[in-house]
């Protein structure tokens, strides 16, 4: 249950007082970067560690790190998954010792993303948290050959797919709009392309991916459920390269390089989509008046310079577009008139997100980072048309279209800090400041006939918000065994004339049980001051993003978590979580409401309620050697209730799945050949389905008359799928040459052909009966890509 925040404050001022007589003791402070020493891209999360003291440290999002150590010398080591580890002597000086790392790259095949942590498992406060460590090989099998971050993610414990094949994913019984998608720090509102079977993340572009799923610290928050922190590379300080790959659905291509050595670098990276192009002379074929298809296109581009060792600045851009669309044409004559009929139909979404960002290292101890961010997403769908016919010289004309647009944009600021104040204590803190602009769901309507003519606008109304946010946490060792994470991030939300003033506690603990074993036990506060109206099937852009009003509260959860976290030895590592998560004000639409040119606004369409999700998590993983995986469970149950839904009574949530289990291997067996596996299994989707059908009579009709077939149901999302399995299989061989390096990969996708349900109807079988019928998407499919780096 919620715990009292005035309480939770007074707690943290006296665990900084307990930790300031710790630092007394006399120390110097090594700082300063961990770069790859070919490309001078920044390592995120590298470890870095005092053999003599056991002090260790961890860089920053920006690839900074700062240690305290004692003595008149230390031997300080830094080190990162699949990098040789540089050991360096440093000796004191009063205002510290500014020490940068380039780190080699070894020569290990790998799959392109690993899981990996950078400090032994059990020494990590921070729990219920993935990094995955983006490599230039492509191992795991893919659909289609389309590497795509979120699908590694649904196969981590405590991570739900959504429907067969798509990207969307559902942490710890949350929904979609309850996972906070940042790039570069910038939220993404949505991150599906091709109707959710692919996300917007170009994997060559890719730095580092991190998914937090609970314990979150107090500098994060706005999301009640997880924190998906996508940083893209800085481009190449050293040389120019490209990478890129030709794939069955679409190709990217990376250029990226120095603009001035080991100062200016650049990096732009591209992707599209061919759909629309091979789908042409098909429709063309079966009716040559009308031109349609689908594409999606992915735009990165940013640029860094360092203006000198403690000043940094860079620019990143990202836009994203998929548009469907279908255009007639159609003349003929009759009577000696010309008639020319056409219409123009479009679905058309995507995003566009801008960040400028400065880092200073203020001093040894202390860094900062200011960004300004921008970020927009629009959805539009656009049916026009115009019927004209032309007689002895006079032209009649009617022209009519219907538009429907739906957006949110916001422009915002943050300024964040962090101070190493002792080796045992450091501190975050920070504000932001963000405004939101709503546009959920506003359609339009043109016609003109002649000198007749109609424009009206209708829908849910532009709405405003104010978003501030100030965070601050401590970090503090408190003794041998015992080291904790405490914080508190308050978020006032004001939309209208209502003003939301949210004040979150967070608490991490680990215990050192032993050497090689740690308990961890967390628990968070967190507030959402958005709602997506979502239609929780395939990912379609029609998701309206709203915010909190005077009439609709935010949502709201607390979390618990506890778990044991095992260094095994020889690259193993085992995990074991148990949680529990309350939610309140959560939105669903009524029964019968729609979103799509609806009259009336989107607060008269809703309902709110309240859900609680609870769970165990396993995950046994290793991550050296020639083979390589995990294997990963979850044992979970998700609820929801709403008074007007299911006539108040508890049911399953969509997506709640009983039973999960993943299996991957990567195994490289040799330098050129690398094989990888996956295998899911999951609980079929909760889904409502009529179990009765009964014959009534309308009261107002007459005797004799026809009558009415009404279908009954038990209750909501009382029906199981089937379960959902798959195995899906790869080969990558790589081929060396005079301009650089290819690869091939060849995967199957659902080797052995599983009919997973994508949906179920009922319809009739030979014998005309009634049944129940289930329809798959993805039946087996092979593929084959070739990816190059020159």
């Amino acid at each position: 249950m919620p715990i009292n925040t005035v309480k939770f404050v007074q707690a943290l001022i006296l665990m900084v007082l307990f930790c300031l007589p710790m630092a007394a003791q006399r120390t110097f402070t090594a700082s300063g970067f961990v770069r790859d020493a070919a490309t001078g891209e920044v390592l995120i999360s590298a470890y870095v560690y005092d053999a003599a003291s056991g002090r260790s440290a961890q860089t920053n999002a920006y690839g900074f790190y700062s240690l305290q150590v004692q003595g008149d010398s230390a031997k300080i080591q830094a080190s990162y998954p699949t990098y040789a580890p540089l050991l360096r002597s440093i000796r004191y000086a009063s205002s510290g010792v500014r020490s940068d790392f380039d780190l080699q790259s070894l020569d290990v095949k790998l799959s392109e993303v690993e899981v990996s942590a950078n400090r032994p498992i059990q020494e990590e406060v921070q729990m219920s948290t993935v990094s995955l460590s983006m490599k230039t090989i492509k191992n795991l099998p893919v659909l289609l050959g389309e590497t795509d971050i979120l699908k590694i993610i649904q196969l981590m414990p405590g991570v739900q797919s959504g429907t067969e094949g798509t990207s969307g994913f559902y942490v710890r019984g949350g929904g979609p709009d309850q996972n906070l998608m940042l790039i570069d720090g910038v939220p993404v509102y949505n991150v599906n392309h091709l109707f959710g079977f692919f996300s917007v993340f170009n994997s060559d572009a890719i730095n580092s991916v991190d998914l937090i799923k609970g314990g979150f610290p107090a500098n994060f928050g706005g999301r009640l459920s997880s924190v998906l922190d996508v940083r893209m590379k800085e481009g190449n300080r050293k040389e120019w390269k490209a990478t890129g790959s030709l794939g069955l659905i679409s190709s990217r291509l990376t250029v990226e390089g120095p603009l001035w050595k080991d100062k200016t670098s650049v990096l732009l990276s591209a992707r599209r989509t061919y759909l629309d192009v091979l789908a042409q002379p098909i429709i063309a074929a079966q009716n040559p008046s009308t031109r349609g298809g689908y594409y999606f296109y992915d735009l990165n581009g940013k640029i860094n310079h360092q203006i000198n060792r403690n000043h940094q600045v860079y620019l990143s851009y990202y836009q994203g577009l998929d548009e469907a669309y279908a255009r007639t044409s159609d003349e003929y004559e009759l009577n000696g008139t010309r008639f020319i009929n056409s219409t123009d139909n479009s679905l058309n979404w995507g995003n566009n997100i801008a960040t400028a960002r400065w880092s200073w290292v203020i001093s040894p101890k202390l860094f900062s980072n200011a960004t300004a961010t921008y970020s927009r997403y629009r959805f539009v769908t656009d049916i026009k048309g115009e019927d004209r016919e032309e007689d002895m010289g006079s032209t009649y004309v009617n022209r009519y279209g219907i538009s429907y647009l739906s957006s949110i944009e916001d422009v915002g600021g943050r300024w964040d800090f962090e101070y190493k104040y002792a080796a045992n204590t450091s501190f975050k803190w920070g504000a932001s400041h963000t405004r939101h602009a709503f546009e959920p769901g506003v359609s339009s309507l043109k016609f003109s006939d002649g000198g007749v003519s109609l424009d009206t606008s209708f829908g849910s109304i532009r709405q405003n918000a104010l978003d501030n946010v100030l965070y601050g946490l401590v970090d503090a060792t408190l003794s041998d065994r015992l080291r904790v994470n405490i914080g508190v991030h308050a978020n006032h939300f004001a939309v209208g004339t209502k003003n939301y003033l949210s004040v979150q506690p967070r608490f991490s603990a680990r215990y050192l049980v032993s050497e090689k074993g740690s308990l961890k036990w967390s628990y968070v506060q967190m507030a959402q001051f958005m709602h997506l109206l979502a239609n929780q099937t395939i990912g379609l852009p029609t998701d309206l993003w709203v915010p909190a009003t005077e009439s609709i509260r935010p949502q709201e959860s607390w979390q618990t978590a506890a778990g044991y976290a095992h260094n095994l030895g020889k690259g193993w590592e085992l995990s074991v979580e148990a949680y529990y998560k309350d939610m309140q004000n959560l939105i669903e639409y009524k029964e019968g409401a729609t979103f799509f040119l609806g009259f009336s606004d989107w607060q008269t369409k809703v309902t709110t309620g309240r859900g609680w999700a609870y769970g165990a998590e396993f995950l046994l993983e290793k991550k050296t050697g020639s083979t390589t995986g995990w294997v990963g469970y979850t044992l979970a149950k998700t609820t929801r209730q709403f008074a007007e839904l299911n006539f108040g009574n508890p049911f399953p949530y969509t997506f709640d799945r009983r039973h999960d289990m993943s299996v991957v291997l990567n195994h490289a067996f040799n330098d050129r050949v690398s094989f990888g596996a996956v295998f899911v299994y999951g609980t079929g989707r909760a889904v409502t389905l009529a179990t009765r059908k009964l014959f009534a009579r309308p009261q107002d009709a007459f005797d004799g008359s026809w009558l009415q077939t009404v279908e009954s149901v038990d209750g909501r999302n009382g029906f199981r799928e089937p379960a959902y399995h798959r195995a899906d299989f790869s080969l990558t061989i790589k081929r060396p040459s005079r301009w650089g390096e290819g690869a091939w990969q060849f995967g199957v996708y659902n080797a052995y052909n599983r009919i997973n349900i994508f949906y179920m109807d009922f319809g009739f079988d030979d014998n005309n009966r009634r049944v129940l019928k289930g329809y798959g998407l993805f039946p087996l499919i092979p593929s084959v890509s070739y990816s190059f780096e020159f």
